[in-house]
């Protein structure tokens, strides 16, 4: 590393009409650092990064590239700079191959065999394993995600942006992904990394930089830090452990599935194959997996959007299956699912209507077929509160919130109605170190009433730290049922990879995880 740092922010400003993103940030980058971002939803680390990308503009402040102060008009001029960045949500063609994809996001024209060519030269160098001739969609998540990371290095990228890059991965594609970064690094290249996974951020990276509310707050080394300590500094305060009543007794059986089959949906969709689960009153079951491998399908068959064989799915001993979602939820079934905006909530709607929404009934908001806008707009005024919502109130529409107030409040919605049993995907998808805690310990207090809870989650993480025992779901199957404690890392992550129901993947497996102890 020489002196001269390879990026440079001095006083930075993004003001939005109403809302001032980024209050004076400052912030500096090495060569070859890895330099994490920390904040909570609504700190300002998207706006920075878009800055850095020139997808936005500051409105004050400079940006110093190699310790010149540097205009960066758009992502063009950020990728002749040397600035590549890959993004959460992933922006591919699945009908198209690997190298088509990557050639639409090449700025130059290159012929086909040479991009071919060069892109391999890259697969190699950093022991990337991914066929350049697949057509997307066949592939699993962390393969597109290697889509993203080699168009990214056909830049020989000085300066590297990671967001939320590990949000969708198994626990081996992590430690891959986390190995290509180290090389990068080592070589010279600096990456800027974007994650609420801090256990992640103290075993990649050297710096962080911690925003709150716009402005930079402190800045530390993770690796002399915990995970709650760093989270306490982007909350501005104390963080709360998740408080279960010891030795906690299930009851009777209340949600539960059957065999339950469907055949796949479109193109793209994936069939389920002889679901079956069970989970009692006051249990948390929770279903890993990675993206794509009939979450959706599960979740839509649960919740009624999807029609099933009535015996298929119970509800406190009543089958369910042909029933719509507006049955189940008067029978006492709650469901949330992964997608808040569109899905969960209708944006132009206020957040009393979005309650009403799900909860017109059950709260009794409907007399004589007429809602009761008064009780409306208290209940949604109950969620704001309980849930500590960021919202002017019921009368704010949805699409006025933060990700992450919105996901409480969808959270909230549910969970005041103090369900019989309630299916949640992605319950803490985008939320902070802070909310994520909130909504984590209010499933935990809904289940010690009682309530049976189904968790869908990508983050294993979280599904350890809240659920009784959890299964893998992986194309369109679930796993044995693990209790969560007995369970290893390694074999969860294996599962979530695609192993179980397959004899040659279970001996493989098995010597993976010897050679892993």
């Amino acid at each position: 590393m020489d002196g001269k740092p390879r990026l440079q922010l001095r006083g930075v400003t993004k003001r939005f009409p109403g809302v001032l993103a980024n209050d004076n940030v400052s912030l500096v980058v090495r060569p070859g650092e890895i330099h994490a971002l920390l904040g909570e939803n609504g700190a300002g680390k998207s706006t920075l990064v878009k800055m850095i990308y020139g997808v936005l503009h500051p409105d004050s402040g400079d940006i110093l590239w190699d310790g010149e102060p540097t205009p960066i008009d758009n992502p063009r001029s950020a990728r002749k700079l040397g600035i590549g960045m890959v993004f959460q949500h992933f922006s591919l063609f699945e009908a198209l191959t690997v190298l088509e994809n990557i050639a639409l996001g090449v700025d130059a024209k290159i012929p086909q065999n040479l991009l071919e060519a060069e892109i391999r030269r890259v697969l190699d160098l950093y022991g990337l394993k991914l066929d350049p001739r697949r057509i997307v969609s066949t592939l699993s998540v962390g393969e597109r995600q290697r889509i993203e990371i080699v168009r990214a290095l056909l830049l020989n990228p000085k300066l590297l942006i990671m967001d939320e890059p590990t949000s969708v991965l198994t626990p081996q594609e992590v430690e891959q992904l986390f190995e290509t970064l180290r090389k990068l690094s080592a070589q010279g290249c600096s990456i800027l990394y974007i994650s609420h996974k801090l256990h992640e951020i103290i075993a990649l990276c050297e710096t962080a930089t911690i925003l709150r509310a716009g402005r930079f707050v402190a800045e530390c080394d993770p690796r002399r830090e915990t995970s709650r300590s760093m989270a306490e500094l982007m909350i501005g305060g104390n963080l709360k452990e998740i408080s279960r009543t010891p030795g906690r007794a299930f009851g009777a059986e209340k949600f539960a599935t059957r065999a339950l089959s469907l055949p796949k949906i479109g193109d793209f969709g994936m069939a389920l194959k002889e679901v079956s689960f069970s989970v009692r009153a006051g249990e948390i079951l929770g279903v890993a997996g990675v993206a794509g491998n009939g979450q959706n399908e599960l979740m839509e068959a649960l919740s009624g959007e999807v029609a099933s064989p009535d015996q298929m799915i119970l509800l406190e001993g009543k089958t369910i299956g042909r029933l719509g979602p507006t049955q189940r939820r008067a029978l006492g079934l709650s469901a949330v699912p992964e997608e808040r905006n569109g899905h969960a909530a209708v944006a132009d709607l206020t957040l009393a209507l979005n309650g009403a929404l799900t909860a017109r009934r059950r709260m009794g908001f409907v007399t004589g077929g007429l809602l009761s806008l008064s009780l409306a707009r208290a209940y949604a005024g109950k969620v704001i509160s309980t849930f500590t919502v960021k919202a002017l109130g019921p009368h704010s529409t949805a699409g006025s919130l933060s990700g992450g107030n919105l996901q409480k409040f969808i959270m909230g919605r549910e969970i005041l109605q103090e369900p019989s049993a309630i299916a949640v995907s992605q319950p803490t998808w985008g939320v902070d170190a802070g909310a994520a805690a909130a909504i984590r310990q209010a499933l935990v207090d809904l289940a010690a009433r009682g309530c049976a809870i189904l968790v869908i989650s990508q983050d294993l993480d979280e599904l350890l730290e809240l659920c009784d025992s959890l299964v893998v779901i992986n194309l369109g199957s679930l796993s044995r049922v693990m209790k969560v404690g007995e369970a290893s890392i390694e074999e969860i992550g294996l599962l979530m990879g695609g192993v179980h129901g397959d004899p040659q993947a279970t001996v493989e497996m098995t010597e993976a995880l010897q050679h892993a102890h």
